[in-house]
């Protein structure tokens, strides 16, 4: 064999080998999901989207390998709990792989885990917290400055928020033609929170609101017996699904009430249907954003047909708004084009006049989506059926 052909060999070698090996990576970019995982599916469906969104870049933005790490901030029943959140937050903040901190779903919890981001200058972005104190002034004493003590807003969110949805739900409740309104709520940030603002619009309308109180799986029975007797004709609750609206809707039923249900988009997730069965027919539904179902852009219709094709079912509620999350996430992360929380976050304050599923919308300076859709919708035949856009 001659020196020319062993020469031309090793070239042929050295030039195939290295076309056919990629670029190493960069490192890892971790982004971080915090939601109750059990009993509830709405945990599932946000974790399906965003892994929706980032297989679609195979798992790699701005030479990073993208992983996403699923955390479960719930107990054995699906229900938050401080001290997991605080935990699972305290974990991310110490990781310096993690760059994102996507959560968390209720509204309490992000209440826990934003000063820990905060003080460690991780971007926090939550497809559906709504509780408007969390980044706006005038709801609770010291909120939302006392979520940020660096003084610097490091949480976002891509849902409008309860000082919209609240109303949205009054305003629908007179145009129904409700008159005589019970509210209960379940204590909670985000229940309570909407209850409240709710109750606050019913009576600017004149409408007759019978009172408000608490309740929870526990006593939500023998609450609404002590009130059945004012014969109201829409029985509003403001909170989740397993915080009291099950045993209310089944004992609306039996205790033959001439009352509806209306609540949130807390309760509009699968738990509720199977859980309250037939009791659950008939409820009125407010929702942040608009259903998969009612999805009108080009890009609305190819997520939710991508999504069926992926998981071989609907997607959830929330499963729209998390996919947003994950895409403006993966937006931000290559803009940025390093691992570094201080300019990934930067890149995520400066998203605008992003278009993806909803139309065209911005974060504005308190890191609040400029989207304000509200839609209604109603359970019938065991399904969610979109009736129509509120806001």
């Amino acid at each position: 064999m001659n020196k020319i052909f062993m020469v031309g060999l090793c070239i042929l070698l050295v030039l195939g080998f290295a076309g056919c090996v990629s670029q190493p990576e960069k490192g890892t970019i971790k982004i971080v999901t915090s939601n109750p995982m059990r009993v509830m599916e709405a945990g599932h469906d946000i974790v399906n989207a965003v892994k929706l969104a980032v297989e679609e870049v195979d798992y790699t933005v701005a030479g990073y390998k993208i992983e996403i790490v699923v955390e479960d901030d719930g107990d054995e029943n699906g229900k938050w709990q401080a001290s997991i959140e605080e935990a699972i937050a305290k974990r991310a903040v110490t990781d310096p792989d993690v760059m994102v901190y996507m959560g968390t779903y209720n509204s309490g919890a992000a209440k826990i885990s934003i000063p820990i981001t905060n003080k460690g200058g991780l971007v926090q972005i939550s497809p559906v917290n709504t509780w408007p104190g969390l980044t706006k002034a005038g709801f609770l004493p010291g909120e939302p400055g006392i979520f940020y003590p660096t003084g610097v807003r490091t949480y976002f969110r891509v849902c409008p928020s309860d000082d919209l949805q609240g109303p949205a739900g009054a305003i629908w409740a007179r145009d129904l033609g409700f008159k005589k309104i019970y509210i209960f709520d379940d204590g909670e940030s985000y229940g309570k929170g909407i209850a409240d603002l709710f109750n606050e619009k019913a009576i600017d309308l004149g409408l007759n609101v019978l009172g408000q109180e608490t309740i929870n799986s526990d006593n939500a029975r023998e609450k609404l017996s002590a009130i059945k007797n004012l014969n109201p004709d829409l029985i509003y609750y403001g909170g989740v699904t397993l915080n009291g609206v099950v045993p209310l809707a089944t004992a609306i039923k039996e205790f033959g009430l001439n009352a509806k249900l209306m609540g949130p988009d807390g309760i509009m997730e699968q738990a509720f249907l199977d859980l309250a069965g037939d009791a659950a027919e008939g409820t009125y539904i407010t929702v942040v954003g608009i259903p998969p179902s009612a999805l009108t852009t080009a890009k609305g219709k190819e997520f939710v047909e991508n999504y069926r094709t992926r998981y071989d079912k609907e997607p959830g509620t929330v499963s729209p708004l998390a996919y947003e999350t994950a895409k403006v996430v993966l937006l931000a992360i290559r803009r940025a084009g390093v691992n570094d929380r201080a300019k990934i976050l930067e890149e995520v304050s400066k998203i605008k006049d992003y278009d993806e599923l909803f139309g065209t919308w911005s974060f504005d300076k308190n890191g609040d989506t400029t989207l304000t859709a509200i839609s209604g919708n109603i359970v019938s035949n065991k399904t969610f059926v979109f009736e129509k856009l509120l806001v």
